[in-house]
């Protein structure tokens, strides 16, 4: 028979710093250069990056990008420009949009 050890909480434990706040929301529009990007890696290491998409088009990647302020937006940028992109468009979000349900009303 296993027997259970309660163990004390700590009283004082390490309080964890806080997550920066993002509040500079961007879309990089990305043209890959003669190698496509790896995306996964890129997500990985700039946590600004919060998503992304495949097009065809003018850009070949779209990544939504939720900054802690410009010096990171221009981190995210030189870093796609380093890891190969032929040509990095930055376009600020300035609001969201979001669909509001339609109401309906009688005809007088």
């Amino acid at each position: 028979m296993t027997a259970l050890h309660l163990v004390p909480e700590d009283p004082d434990p390490e309080p964890e710093p806080p997550e920066p706040a993002r509040a500079l929301h961007a879309l990089a529009r990305v043209s890959y250069g003669p190698v496509p990007l790896d995306f996964d890696r890129l997500a990985a290491e700039h946590p600004a990056v919060q998503g992304g998409l495949s097009l065809a088009g003018d850009a070949d990647l779209e990544l939504r990008l939720a900054c802690t302020g410009p010096e990171e937006l221009r981190a995210v940028a030189t870093a796609l420009q380093r890891a190969g992109a032929a040509k990095v468009r930055i376009d600020l979000v300035l609001r969201a949009l979001t669909p509001r349900p339609v109401t309906l009303r009688p005809v007088p």
